[in-house]
């Protein structure tokens, strides 16, 4: 298939830059086989069966953008230290507590500087590879945590980043409510409709939950670049399913419940875990390409919200729905004024 198969116009006043409140307020579209419905997260009970399990990404997202600053004593005009501001993106850990990072601008940045942060976090560049960095820095664990809470900001998204400024705001509306474990660069934007409320509700019903890890990376952002999707490079995120939530999937798969994954990130992980056939528990890196033609092998159906044109998440979403229905689906939300993106509206996509 073409990359231009994917493809559809969005107007930018589309586009959210802020979420609703409260979280369940959120409309969402329900798309049952070719029909489509209009209603609201809060009204997710009412299209889940006592039974049925939703698969949740229980990734937390660090405040992962820095900005900092390398001096040089004495390398100004007229002997002054010569300074400069520096923008840091945490990408993902390394063995040994270094992490790799996107740093602008690179050039300014000569191996062994330091960079120098709020809170008394410093930085020290260790190595550039293909256009990224790798870092040091000079606290880890607890400390690391608590610095780079009070130094960095989230993370947002390229399309949120060019309208606005991340604030406090974001550091509680670019979480999810059942967040646990560090290492996500990006949010699970479906799992933003959740709070408390609705989670009660739904357990009330007879839904049940199954909690996994995938710490979404900035490559969820890139764009494919290429005219035959099958010539493109995935990029790799790292996850795990454990033993647990692999029973509780398989079981309720054999009690003819539906497992539902929250997220494409839910989606990717829980059909990696199952490459063999069965779910199983799993833990390491994934780079699954979901594609139309592919047979999925756990998830019946996907709780997400609206993505970017051409983007590996539409083919995600087509493989599950069918491309045909999907143009459907989306011309109706563009149609309806359905809010796009990381902090807009979401989908309930139930195939036939």
């Amino acid at each position: 298939m073409k990359l231009s198969d994917f493809d559809f116009d969005l107007p930018e006043r589309l586009i959210a830059t802020r979420p609703v409140t409260p979280r369940r307020s959120a409309r969402m579209l329900v798309a049952k086989g070719d029909q489509i419905i209009d209603t609201t997260a809060a009204a997710l009970v009412d299209w889940l069966a006592p039974g049925d399990r939703l698969v949740l990404n229980d990734t937390r997202v660090i405040p992962a953008r820095l900005t900092g600053a390398r001096t040089r004593k004495g390398a100004g005009a007229g002997g002054q230290d010569a300074v400069a501001q520096i923008e840091v993106t945490l990408l993902s850990p390394l063995n040994g507590g270094d992490w790799m990072a996107l740093i602008k601008p690179l050039r300014k940045v000569a191996l062994g500087e330091e960079i120098a942060f709020a809170a008394g976090l410093t930085a020290r560049l260790v190595a550039k590879e293909n256009g990224q960095a790798r870092l040091a820095f000079n606290l880890d664990g607890a400390e690391f945590e608590a610095a780079l809470a009070t130094a960095g900001q989230m993370p947002l998204p390229p399309y949120i980043a060019a309208k606005r400024p991340a604030d406090a705001r974001d550091k509680e509306d670019y979480q999810t409510v059942f967040a646990r474990v560090p290492g996500a660069v990006a949010a699970p934007t479906a799992s933003l409709h959740f709070d408390q409320v609705l989670l009660d509700a739904l357990a009330e019903k007879g839904v049940q939950f199954t909690h996994v890890t995938l710490h979404v990376g900035a490559g969820t952002f890139l764009p494919v670049k290429v005219d035959d999707i099958k010539d493109h490079v995935m990029h790799s995120e790292r996850g795990e399913v454990t033993a647990q939530a692999a029973a509780e999937i398989n079981a309720t798969k054999a009690a003819g419940g539906r497992v539902i994954p929250v997220g494409t990130t839910a989606m990717r992980l829980i059909e990696t875990a199952a490459a063999s056939g069965e779910i199983k528990a799993w833990h390491g890196s994934t780079d699954i390409f979901i594609t139309p033609g592919y047979e999925f092998r756990v998830a019946d159906a996907l709780m997400t919200n609206f993505h970017l044109p051409k983007s590996t998440l539409m083919m995600l979403v087509s493989a599950l729905m069918g491309a045909e229905n999907i143009r459907d689906i989306y011309a109706h939300a563009i149609a309806s004024d359905y809010r796009f993106f990381s902090y807009g509206d979401a989908s309930l996509l139930l195939p036939d």
